[in-house]
């Protein structure tokens, strides 16, 4: 079955009503034309535009994307310009993508939207679109297109295709109309490698072009479509993507169609460690996927595509070790076992049952042990001194990597770990009763209330929660937002530690006009772009935010998330954000902030419209 028709068949057949109505913002250009507050239902159109400085130009299950690299460093780039890159290895460039006239690369403007990239100069113009999964069309005209590799190795293949071998994959160029001319820099040359030109070899100017990525061997294919009818399936894919999204109001609609966008770009098909259809954290340079940055992409695709969520929420089951650990982080050909990541997958899979998802038992049966694995690990292999208080062994485990709560020396007695524990284990018992395992949900609840006493006990100083270096058991001094983070345990706490949080989030909030700052302002060690010292994350803000609604904090709770959308709508879905300005920081187009949006925005569209579903 083509991807297509497969996406066309497992998505719902869910339309939307509305009219569109968009807010401004510079990552993609839209007119504002809607009020804040309306509260209309908004229509996804798919007429989105972005620059792909900012966001990848992908499709979905595919591992291919192109990217303006020229505002990212690092040690893995190796030039700037626009590349066509590979997202196997956590992603690597391929191919440098110019714009060529008389033998001289010109000036070249990109501009994007889902399912085209033109790129112009010279005054010519290179159009590009995917062909499903594995295959990119190329029509140009009045300009050349050169490709320059960054590594491999060409081979010459009969009707003048050319094959590059890369490291991560392999690659066939095929001229449909028009030349491909390829010539070989010379060694001495600092990024030698082979270069590729496709040019028409008619007086029209124009030619057409295909690349074809693959593991092994290239079979080949019957049949080639023109570029429009390509392009038009295209689209109508992506339009069938758009049918399922949540309900969203017209005045966070352009938020949402950029999230909508970069979720769908962002699925990569099963290969190597990834079992499933895996939808990355970006294809930019965070190529890979986290083992708790899943659930949240499993929370908010859950409102559109059940199964493809059920392939999130279970991509860390499908790669759990003997111990019961799951890794840090993987993408198909490497994995980190290094570090953990905090256990929030008992809190994230009782809020898809919540919503309607997963509580049958089938699914429920094929998580349980797992994820019973998965919390005896701590108890196990994170709990030194025995006392029952699982600790983290470095900044990473915690999810909030350099949070000043965890620099003073590890390990860290950190209370947000236990808090994770509590409801993990709350869940347990909750899948234990559905299945009919009466004594062990008993044991599961009886663990669960053990460990909230000993938290409160060992954490709770009576007007604050602290953490404790494990080595000498002294109190860390931290301002950092992490301690903050038992809130998620809501009416589970006593109710003058509720509202000691309560006040204390209140504070936290009047110091950024954008949500909750990870370190707040007036802090020693705040940093603007300080990671987790400064900036504003969208899964700690849906953490917080759910644990308030749980103590019926609910117009707090829909402060945070109303200004968390309005923040991403205007600066677009970056992985974090400047706390002061609202300005996007570090990957710009990150899955975990687009889902993330696509749940508030949904949440608060069904408060303006009286209904608690998630569902259109």
């Amino acid at each position: 079955m083509k991807l297509v028709d497969w996406i066309a068949d497992s998505l719902r057949d869910l339309k939307a009503t509305a009219t569109l109505s968009v807010f401004a913002f510079a990552c993609v250009g839209f007119a504002t034309v809607a009020a804040h507050g309306q509260s209309s239902r908004y229509a996804y159109k798919g007429d989105l535009q972005f620059k792909i400085e900012r966001v990848p130009f992908s499709r979905f299950g595919s591992y291919l994307s192109i990217s303006d690299m020229s505002q990212f460093q690092s040690d893995h780039h190796r030039a700037d310009g626009i590349f066509l890159r590979s997202l196997h290895s956590g992603g690597v460039e391929s191919f440098q993508i110019e714009l060529v006239k008389d033998s001289q690369p010109v000036a070249t403007t990109a501009r994007a939207t889902p399912t085209l990239l033109t790129l112009s100069g010279g005054g010519g113009t290179v159009e590009i679109c995917f062909d499903g999964q594995d295959r990119l069309r190329v029509h140009g005209s009045n300009v050349q297109l050169r490709l320059t590799a960054q590594e491999g190795m060409a081979v010459p293949y009969p009707e003048k295709r050319w094959e590059l071998n890369t490291d991560a994959t392999k690659y066939m160029l095929s001229p449909l109309q028009g030349r491909l001319e390829e010539a070989v820099r010379t060694s001495s040359s600092p990024d030698h490698g082979a270069v590729f030109t496709f040019e028409s070899a008619a007086s029209d100017g124009a030619f057409d072009a295909e690349i074809d990525v693959y593991e092994s061997g290239w079979d080949g294919h019957a049949g080639v479509s023109t570029f429009e009818q390509v392009e038009r399936r295209e689209k109508a894919a992506y339009m069938d993507w758009l049918e399922t999204m949540p309900r969203v109001n017209t005045d966070l609609g352009a938020g949402a169609e950029l999230a909508a966008y970069v979720n769908w770009s962002s699925v990569v098909h099963p290969s190597g460690n990834l079992k499933r259809p895996a939808m990355l954290m970006s294809k930019n340079w965070m190529g890979s996927v986290w083992s708790w940055d899943q659930t949240f992409n499993a929370m908010a695709t859950s409102m559109s595509n059940p199964a493809l969520a059920w392939d999130q929420f279970m991509l860390p089951i499908d790669v759990q070790n003997a111990t019961g650990a799951f890794p840090d982080k993987w993408d198909a050909d490497s994995m980190v076992w290094t570090y953990s990541k905090p256990p929030v997958h008992g809190w994230a899979l009782d809020w898809l049952m919540r919503h309607g998802n997963f509580g049958d038992e089938q699914h429920l049966r094929e998580v349980y042990e797992p994820l019973e694995r998965w919390t005896e690990w701590y108890f196990k292999y994170r709990d030194l001194n025995g006392n029952g208080l699982p600790e983290y062994r470095h900044g990473d485990e915690s999810g909030w990597d350099n949070s000043t709560a965890l620099i003073a020396g590890i390990p860290v007695e950190s209370p947000d770990l236990s808090a994770h524990l509590v409801l993990q284990m709350e869940a347990l018992a909750e899948i234990a009763d559905r299945l009919g395992k009466l004594e062990e949900s008993k044991r599961w609840k009886q663990r669960s209330s053990q460990l909230l006493d000993r938290l409160l006990k060992r954490f709770w100083t009576g007007h604050e929660f602290v953490a404790f270096r494990e080595t000498d058991g002294e109190q860390i001094k931290s301002q950092s937002l992490l301690l903050l983070l038992p809130v998620i345990l809501g009416h589970r706490l006593p109710s003058a530690v509720q509202q000691q949080l309560v006040d204390d989030l209140r504070s936290r909030l009047k110091t950024s006009p954008y949500g909750l700052p990870s370190e707040p302002p007036s802090s020693s060690l705040y940093l603007a772009d300080g990671y987790w010292r400064g900036p504003i994350w969208a899964p700690t803000t849906m953490l917080i935010a759910e644990g308030l609604d749980d103590m019926g904090e609910h117009e707090l709770a829909h402060a945070l998330r109303k200004k968390f959308c309005l923040m991403a709508q205007q600066s677009g879905m970056a992985e974090n954000f400047d706390a002061l300005s609202g300005t996007a920081l570090r990957d710009p187009a990150y899955t975990w902030t687009s889902s993330v949006y696509l749940i508030f925005a949904n949440q608060l569209a069904n408060e303006s419209n009286g209904t608690e579903s998630s569902r259109r």
